[in-house]
C-alpha cells in the first residue's frame, strides 16, 4: 500500500487531466498501469459501468475540478470525511478518492481473474456521495516533510536496534526493484505537481521500503514474541507518518489550487 496505492495513481493523473496536462488517453493508462481494465460504477447520469476515459468527463461536468486520496487503517480515518458508509467502504479497500468541487468519492474494488500463471486483474471503482467537509489528519507538504525525516531517523534506529535481517537475497532484490523505480525517470506523480511533492512521495516510499523489509524479511534478530511485538509498536508511528506524507504528496495539486497555484 505505501509504494503506490491505485487511489494516488487516480487522483494523480485525474487531476494532470482536468488540468489539461495530458490526454484521455495518457491518463487512462497511467491508472490502469499493469492492471487489465478499470471502470466506474455509480457515476450520475451513467446507468452502468464505464471506462475511465468518460468517468473523467463526466466528474468534470459535475464541477470536480480536483481529486484527493485517501489511505485509512483501523483507528485513522486518514484523508475521510464521512459519510460512514463511504468510511467503511474505503476502510476496507484501505484507500479511496475522494472529489474536489463535487461531493463525491471513488473506492476500488480489486478482481483477479485468470489460470495460475496468467492471472489479470480488474478493478471497479464505486462512485459514492461523501461529506463534504475538511479530510481527517493530512498535514501540508511542509508538515509531511518535517516528518518524514524524523520518521527515517527513527525507523533505521529501531531496525538497526532490533537487528531486523535488511540483508541477503530478498532484501538486495527489494532494494534493487526500487532502485529501478526510481530510475526510471520521474513519474511518481503526474504533470502538474510541485518538485516538493515528488521530493515527499520518494521518501515516504523509500520509509516504506525498510517497513516491508522489517515486516516480509524474517524476523532478524527479535526472535521472542515480546521482541515481536516491541518491533512492531515501534514501527507503528513511523508508518503511520509515511501514510500520512503519501496523501499530502498526492492532494498537494488541490493543496496548490486552494493556496492559488504554485
Amino acid at each position: 500500500m505505501l509504494s503506490e496505492p491505485r487511489a494516488g495513481r487516480f487522483a494523480a493523473w485525474g487531476n494532470a487531466l482536468l488540468a489539461g496536462l495530458v490526454s484521455p488517453d495518457d491518463a487512462v493508462a497511467a491508472v490502469v498501469g499493469e492492471d487489465a481494465v478499470h471502470r466506474v460504477e455509480g457515476v450520475p447520469g451513467e446507468s452502468g459501468a464505464v471506462g475511465l476515459s468518460l468517468a473523467f468527463g463526466r466528474l468534470r461536468t459535475l464541477g470536480v475540478s480536483g481529486l484527493r486520496i485517501a489511505l485509512p487503517a483501523p483507528g485513522h480515518p486518514l484523508g475521510l470525511s464521512g459519510p460512514p458508509e463511504f468510511n467503511a467502504r474505503a476502510l476496507e479497500a484501505q484507500e479511496a478518492v475522494v472529489c474536489h468541487g463535487a461531493a463525491l468519492g471513488l473506492v476500488p474494488e480489486v478482481f483477479e481473474a485468470g489460470p495460475s500463471g496468467d492471472v489479470h486483474v480488474e478493478v471497479t471503482w464505486h462512485c459514492l456521495p461523501v461529506r463534504e467537509a475538511p479530510p481527517a489528519d493530512v498535514p501540508s507538504l511542509g508538515e509531511a516533510e518535517r516528518e518524514l525525516a524524523e520518521a527515517l531517523r527513527e525507523a533505521t534506529a529501531v531496525l538497526s536496534r532490533l537487528d531486523v535481517a535488511a540483508s541477503g537475497p530478498v532484501a538486495e532484490a527489494a532494494i534493487d526493484a526500487y532502485r529501478a523505480r526510481a530510475d526510471r525517470g520521474r513519474e511518481l506523480l503526474a504533470p502538474g505537481y510541485p518538485p516538493r511533492a515528488v521530493r515527499v512521495l520518494e521518501l515516504a516510499q523509500r520509509i516504506g521500503l525498510l517497513l516491508s523489509l522489517a515486516t516480509d524479511n524474517g524476523h532478524g534478530g527479535a526472535v521472542s514474541a515480546s521482541e515481536m511485538t516491541a518491533r512492531g509498536e515501534a514501527l507503528r508511528p513511523v508508518e503511520r507518518t509515511a501514510r500520512r506524507a503519501l496523501v499530502a504528496a498526492y492532494n498537494a495539486y488541490v493543496e496548490g489550487r486552494e493556496m492559488g497555484g504554485w
